[in-house]
């Protein structure tokens, strides 16, 4: 059980329950040369964090690796209330009068994300951002007109591989990718104007796969007006406390991936996809939606709003068949977000960007540069080989994820990503070995 310190009326209290007046007297029957005379050099105060690396004995790597599930800080406080069991243990809120309390919390994540992504609805029903963007492909599909879709190939691989996968017998002309710059890694603009039309639902991910933070303005001039539905992926949900909102831009869905908020890497999952969009395609939008209603006797009352799922209403007119709201790591996410404020979200987005600078800036003076010249939030790739990237794993050393694997036009390259968890020693060694 977690410890919790009592303050000077809970003490006080313990006191005048057992008969003594100083927390001392405790100890008198302790001869005196047996005492303490002095106070014990006792560090602190400490940071969650920073008390946390201390009391680990578990031998530990050092570890770089992102690539769309990222390692963060979790404040004690999502665990200590989220582990509450009628949290836990909730199901499906179908039944509103029973379930006011899950209801609440999802509703308290919408409203968060919602603000996040500068859009005017959110759901809370996607299984991760692969699915997320699938579902928002199929959501397009739905407008009277589009018959392609086009996504950038600086897009997470594992997202456009769903995107396939989801697509093979829809009713879709076909899928195109939008090549990248190989000197900036941003979205050739060319090549997005030349496929952009009316026909055509455009999908970009910022920042994208490699790290770059794609010119959002630029874009957003060349797609609005031109295709016919558009939306911004975001797959490291933290750049959201720094970046300009995507919703700023004009675009008609933003979703992504919101395991940043709350939700531990873990062996790759569980994740937590988003899904915010215009109010204008509510309707269309898969999932469902909590809205904040009042009862027959006027309070304040929590129901599902929109439930347009394959198991509430006919086959033939369900939006989705996505059988999950991912409750428990949506209030996660939402505990998270309370505990950190904007303040909090923003401090610690900066705190990851300016680490990044500072490992690149010591990879600069061992003469290695990133891959691409257009800024990053805080992942870039380096290139690096093979044999290097084993001796470094062998030293206990996890420098990033391979990209050469998925992107052969790269060869020999590595995503390097720096949290707020990476510290500067960890930055050092990982320099000092390159």
């Amino acid at each position: 059980m977690s410890y919790i310190s009592h303050n000077g009326e809970d003490l006080g209290r313990i006191l005048a329950a057992i008969g003594i007046e100083r927390p001392d007297e405790v100890f008198s029957t302790i001869p005196p040369a047996l005492l303490c005379g002095a106070g014990l050099a006792v560090e602190g105060p400490k940071d969650e964090e920073s008390l946390r690396r201390e009391l680990d004995f578990r031998p530990s790597r050092v570890v770089f690796a992102g690539g769309g599930i990222y390692r963060h800080h979790i404040p004690a406080a999502v665990d200590a209330l989220a582990s509450r069991q009628e949290f836990v243990t909730a199901y499906t809120p179908y039944q509103p009068e029973i379930s006011q309390g899950t209801l609440q919390a999802i509703f308290e994540y919408q409203s968060m994300m919602a603000g996040l992504t500068g859009m005017e609805v959110s759901n809370a029903s996607m299984y991760d951002g692969a699915t997320a963007l699938a579902e928002a492909a199929l959501m397009a599909l739905r407008i009277k007109g589009i018959r392609r879709v086009a996504v950038t190939r600086a897009m997470q691989p594992s997202y456009r591989s769903v995107l396939r996968t989801y697509l093979a017998h829809a009713e879709v002309d076909g899928i195109v990718e939008i090549p990248f710059d190989p000197v900036t890694g941003q979205t050739d603009l060319d090549a997005l104007e030349k496929s952009a039309g009316p026909d055509t639902a455009f999908f970009i991910q910022s920042p994208n796969y490699f790290g770059v933070i794609e010119p959002m303005e630029q874009v957003a001039r060349v797609v609005s007006g031109r295709a016919g539905f558009w939306g911004v992926a975001v797959t490291e949900a933290l750049s959201l406390g720094v970046l300009k909102a995507p919703g700023e831009y004009g675009p008609d869905v933003v979703l992504g991936e919101a395991q940043s908020f709350g939700n531990p890497a873990g062996a790759g999952g569980p994740l937590l996809g988003f899904f915010c969009t215009r109010k204008e395609h509510v309707r269309r939008m898969p999932g469902r939606v909590v809205g904040l209603t009042k009862d027959r006797e006027g309070s304040q009352a929590f129901c599902l709003t929109l439930s347009t799922r394959e198991q509430h209403i006919r086959r033939e007119k369900a939006t989705s068949n996505i059988c999950t709201n991912q409750g428990l790591c949506a209030l996660r996410a939402a505990i998270y977000l309370s505990a950190m404020g904007p303040e909090g979200l923003k401090r610690t987005a900066l705190q990851c960007a300016a680490g990044a600078r500072f490992l690149m800036g010591l990879l600069k003076e061992k003469g290695i540069a990133p891959v691409f010249s257009a800024p990053v939030f805080h992942e870039f790739a380096i290139p690096m080989d093979e044999d290097k990237l084993k001796e470094l794993k062998s030293a206990g050393i996890v420098p990033g994820v391979p990209v050469s694997r998925q992107y052969p036009e790269i060869p020999g390259s590595v995503l390097v990503t720096v949290t707020e968890m990476n510290t500067q020693e960890e930055c050092r060694c990982l320099a000092t070995n390159m």
